[in-house]
């Protein structure tokens, strides 16, 4: 995006990351090399509004209605998602040059197919517009067709905070890793379960740090997708999809959850100098790439034994630089929300 160009943001899904975005947005407003306005955002139980001009997000962050920043000199409010993107798209378009259309997607993850998103992302594409997101659905189940959609439009898709919130891997390896294969990957992705395992270590159970993270807000009412390991699997599908060229989806990566940990046992390791850690891993064999995600008992000296509660971090095998570490202590809603943002701003890079 040239310096002088005007960037129109779409938000579908309006949750607390996509406020947060709307926050950080505001905060940072002079420190990006470009202008952004909200022109639309697309909710499933609050409704959509539309205003080529902007509309008040910020407001609407802070609890306005949805349906009350819509400009009614454009007409009545879009019904759907879809709907929105394409007046938006439109508007876009009698506008002429000097606007870029950009959307976030952060509708709910689709856990079975990466619907909704993977459908939003495809139609964004087809429209042109570049597509920022940290919902894990559209890269897990259709990254290789999006990529591609991407390319052919002459659009960009972005996902830094679908896997490890804000920790720039894909950026690391996209930007300044050139000519650098990953042969293989192995990491600590779940926010919820990290934190389970280092509470179970202190003598809680798996329930009540299940209940921390949910008083949090890290962790939904229903944390079984995280427990279970379909959250891991899901970023785990990413990973290989985008590090490894790999086309899988969250149902083609080994599955075992926490409900098979021992506590009594983790805490013997511990009680060693061990931990036991949720690691998420892929590499290539025979030719293929295979996944998994399972409790293992790591030394004390691995790296990743020593990210405890909220810490991520992964561990790049590459062919010309060994071993890769990147890590980061803490983990939450404003680090996804400023992955949004650090994607927003990497579209404008050439």
């Amino acid at each position: 995006m040239p310096a002088t160009e005007r960037v129109d943001l779409v938000l579908l899904g309006f949750g607390g990351v996509a406020k947060r975005f709307v926050e950080l947005l505001e905060a940072r407003r002079a420190r990006l090399p470009f202008a952004t306005r909200v022109i639309g955002v697309a909710t499933a139980r609050h409704g959509c509004a539309l205003s080529p001009a902007g509309l008040d997000a910020p407001a609407a962050a802070r609890g306005k209605a949805v349906a009350a920043c819509h400009d009614a000199a454009c007409g009545r409010p879009p019904r759907d998602a879809f709907e929105l993107l394409a007046r938006a798209a439109a508007a876009g378009a009698e506008a002429g040059a000097g606007r870029r259309l950009v959307v976030v997607e952060n509708t709910p993850y689709g856990a079975a197919d990466g619907r909704p998103g993977v459908d939003h992302v495809r139609a964004a594409l087809d429209a042109g517009a570049d597509v920022v997101t940290a919902n894990k659905g559209p890269a897990a189940f259709a990254w290789p067709e999006l990529r591609d959609r991407a390319a052919a439009a002459g659009a960009r898709f972005r996902f830094e905070g679908a896997v490890l919130d804000g920790l720039p891997v894909f950026s690391l390896v996209r930007d300044t890793l050139p000519g650098v294969a990953v042969r293989a990957f192995r990491g600590i992705v779940n926010t919820t379960t990290n934190h389970v395992l280092s509470a179970i270590d202190r003598g809680r159970t798996l329930d009540e740090a299940v209940a921390e993270m949910q008083a949090a807000g890290i962790a939904e009412a229903d944390a079984s997708h995280d427990v279970d390991g379909w959250d891991a699997a899901a970023k785990t599908a990413i990973l290989a999809n985008v590090l490894l060229d790999a086309d899988m989806t969250p149902h083609d990566v080994s599955r075992t959850g926490l409900r098979t940990v021992d506590p009594a046992a983790a805490r013997a390791a511990r009680a060693a100098g061990r931990a036991v850690k949720l690691v998420a891993s892929a590499g290539r064999r025979n030719g293929s790439v295979t996944a998994a995600v399972r409790p293992v008992e790591l030394p004390g000296h691995d790296p990743l034994a020593r990210l405890d509660d909220t810490a991520k971090g992964l561990s790049l095998d590459t062919d010309l630089l060994g071993t890769i570490q990147i890590t980061k202590s803490a983990s939450g809603p404003d680090h996804t929300a400023y992955a949004l943002l650090a994607d927003l701003v990497s579209l404008h890079r050439p």
